[in-house]
């Protein structure tokens, strides 16, 4: 069982910066699909952004392309995202999801791809 908790969250103007963290409580997150997904109120949840640790080509939803940053540390068992450039429509809850399978060719997987979720971190970025 793997357990992922995300930190990080929090309010900001447009155009500011956060940086959310995922830590999942396993042994080591190699060769895992870690990924960052959001939901906005009354919108479906979304990919934003998604990487193998193993290696390889990690995605990026084109709304977040050169603003956010998906980063991984093995050593810590840790997911990041750094979001800089914000704008109001990145509100939402954002949850770090990871699953035991490769996801390195930039392209994204869905929800039901991933069995271990967080409980969410809200983002509200004010205009």
């Amino acid at each position: 069982q793997v357990q992922v908790v995300e930190s990080g969250g929090g309010s900001v103007q447009a155009g500011g910066s956060l940086r959310l963290s995922c830590a999942a409580s396993t042994y080591t997150i190699r060769n895992f699909c870690m990924a960052w997904f959001r939901q906005a109120p009354g919108k479906e949840r979304e990919g934003v952004a998604m990487l193998y640790t193993g290696g390889g080509r990690a995605y990026y939803a084109d709304s977040v392309k050169g603003r956010f940053t998906i980063s991984q540390d093995n050593g810590k068992n840790s997911l990041y995202l750094q979001m800089n450039s914000l704008k109001f429509e990145d509100t939402g809850m954002y949850y770090c999801a990871a699953e035991f399978r490769y996801c390195g060719g930039g392209v994204p997987l869905g929800l039901a791809d991933f069995g271990y979720w967080g409980q969410g971190t809200q983002v509200t970025v004010s205009s």
